[in-house]
């Protein structure tokens, strides 16, 4: 090979990996390849969350015809297992095997855990809608079960999967590598709603039983693939050493670390703030701008689409050497505008005004999201990085299950109370309900900013020195 012929490749190369996403995530020690594959575990978390969040919601209330208290019981139980990823993540700090393995231990039983209760669902939900007595107390009990074992399960996965990958990246990758992983999740959000949206358009018990064990399968085999020769087995962690960290005395000397408890009052403010209208985004179209169903789901497109433009952003922008406190607010004052437009769309009934508030708020919320795991992730010292990312994801998964279900109540009561005529005549409206979550979360974004207000460290200017005085005849003029 000439020359020539070599510089010509090697000059295309470089434009393929500069033109391809995330090349500039890979390193010497994990390569794009390797890092595609090590995000595939996010993409079986966005199919778990796809169905837990949307598909079970909708078969469960309509095909299924179980009561309504029910459901809320059931989406609420993941919620449960939240509290544990800090736990999770130090067990997963400190796991000791002769293997010489920390966090695969913990993500390959967080997914078989997962796979169980994935593959027990569906059983207790035919049960339950049966409605016979000496059957519903069993049918209950299974999705009890079932429900806390697929939210135990994606919690470990997630929490060790994201500890997995801090220690792999180089500290000036690890950006580049979260604003993948949330971009992977995404991704398997999109792919795993609109494939099971299309096998169950037919419904029946048959179809939704083969549907959640054929999920179960192809996430347990995702993060298979996922951990396969990951991460190196170490000496250094075999059983034998020197005794474990108490959780308690770890926790304590990680909330020594200066601004922690404000960067995780700061998360759980700034999450409700863009996560109590979750629920209530397709809601609002349909109710108050008469959209059709096509229509306000594309509503989640244009949020998630918002998301993945601000994941990027984040990245891009800290990979540079960007405050990750500077871009969480800006992510803030963004969600501003964009719940403004979403409140002014319903006196000019403007779909296009709730569409660009829509995109708006996602971009705000990506920004917010990734700023604000970085930050968490820059704390990570002395062993302590599933810890850290562990408490970071439960006070970030706790904040949105209470802002959601804070946002259905508040709608719900102001809709109740406007229909009593108790708010008066300025409140006779569809939008009553929604405007007020929307102006809650107005004031939750200015809560969060007051938050994170002080973590931002300006940068010091030095005074300039005064030049030196100097005498004598050189000095003068001529």
């Amino acid at each position: 090979m000439s020359a020539r012929e070599a510089a010509a490749r090697a000059q295309m190369s470089r434009f393929i990996m500069s033109i391809m996403p995330f090349a500039d995530a890979a390193s010497t020690d994990l390569p794009l390849a390797r890092l595609f594959r090590l995000s595939l575990f996010q993409v079986s978390v966005g199919i778990t969350m796809v169905l837990l969040g949307g598909t079970l919601n909708r078969v469960m209330a309509i095909e299924l015809g179980i009561p309504v208290s029910i459901i809320a019981v059931a989406m609420a139980l993941p919620l449960v297992a939240a509290p544990a990823r800090a736990l999770i993540g130090h067990k997963s700090d400190t796991h000791r095997s002769y293997l010489g393995w920390r966090r695969v231990p913990y993500i390959w039983f967080g997914a078989l855990i997962q796979f169980g209760g994935l593959a027990v669902m569906p059983f207790s939900l035919l049960l339950i809608s049966e409605g016979q007595a000496g059957k519903a107390v069993y049918g209950e009990a299974g999705m009890t079960l079932a429900f806390l074992m697929v939210g135990f399960g994606l919690h470990t996965v997630q929490t060790a999967g994201l500890a997995l990958a801090t220690d792999l990246a180089p500290p000036e990758k690890r950006p580049r590598v979260v604003a993948m992983l949330y971009t992977m999740l995404i991704v398997g959000m999109f792919v795993g709603a609109i494939v099971i949206g299309r096998l169950l358009a037919d419904f029946s018990t048959l179809r939704l039983i083969q549907v959640l064990q054929g999920s179960a399968l192809v996430t347990i085999t995702l993060t298979c693939i996922a951990i396969w020769k990951q991460e190196p087995r170490r000496r250094d962690i075999q059983p034998g050493g020197q005794p474990k960290e108490p959780f308690r005395a770890a926790l304590k000397a990680l909330r020594q670390q200066k601004g922690l408890d404000r960067l995780l009052v700061a998360l759980a403010v700034g999450t409700a703030a863009f996560g109590m209208q979750d629920v209530l985004l397709e809601p609002y179209g349909g109710s108050v701008l008469h959209m059709g169903v096509g229509s306000t789901t594309l509503l989640t497109a244009l949020f998630a689409t918002g998301s993945l433009v601000g994941y990027f952003i984040s990245a891009r922008l800290m990979s540079r050497g960007g405050n990750p406190y500077v871009v969480a607010g800006i992510g803030l004052m963004l969600g501003l505008p964009g719940f403004a437009a979403v409140i002014m769309a319903a006196p000019f009934g403007s779909v296009g005004v709730f569409s660009a508030g829509t995109v708006m708020i996602g971009l705000g919320s990506g920004l917010f999201a990734v700023s604000m795991l970085i930050a968490a992730m820059a704390m990570v010292s002395d062993g302590r990085g599933g810890l850290a990312l562990g408490a970071w994801s439960a006070v970030q998964a706790m904040a949105l299950g209470v802002a959601v279900a804070v946002g259905g109540l508040v709608r719900d009561a102001v809709t109740g109370l406007a229909d009593a005529g108790w708010l008066g005549s300025a409140f006779q409206s569809p939008a009553s309900g929604y405007s007020i979550v929307y102006l809650v979360e107005i004031l939750l974004v200015f809560g969060a900013l007051a938050c994170l207000g002080p973590l931002v460290k300006p940068r010091r200017i030095e005074p300039r020195a005064a030049p030196p005085a100097r005498f004598g005849l050189a000095d003068l003029p001529n």
